[in-house]
């Protein structure tokens, strides 16, 4: 069984694979004659249309990735914005806690300043 499978003759289901093989390559064979027979245009006319398609393509691509990058370029400044005004958020608060601390540790100075002074006047 195994010798006939190899040559081709006869599969198990009693049919042979070499004549459809052999169909299908005939009718392809017919198929693109005919085309090239019948075709209404001559192979000039194919070509430009071919070369026409093509820069319809790559114009088509072309104007895709400008508004990609178009796109990509609007996100990035909307994101760099959005990141110097929390930036400036950030300075504001510790500009803030800063003049808070500032403020602390001036009132302990200056109480500590006025209990020496105190502290000298009563010895």
């Amino acid at each position: 069984m195994n010798r006939q499978k190899r040559t081709g003759e006869r599969t198990s289901n009693g049919t042979s694979g070499t004549p459809l093989l052999a169909g299908l390559m005939l009718g392809g064979l017919v198929g693109t004659g005919t085309m090239l027979l019948l075709a209404p245009q001559s192979g000039r006319r194919t070509r430009e249309e071919i070369q026409e398609g093509a820069r319809d393509l790559r114009d088509r691509t072309t104007d895709s990735v400008k508004g990609a990058v178009t796109g990509a370029r609007s996100r990035a400044e909307q994101l760099a914005s959005y990141v110097r005004g929390k930036a400036g958020e950030l300075q504001d608060q510790g500009r803030d806690v800063a003049i808070k601390q500032l403020d602390r540790v001036s009132s302990v100075a200056q109480a500590r300043k006025e209990a020496l002074q105190a502290s000298k006047r009563h010895s």
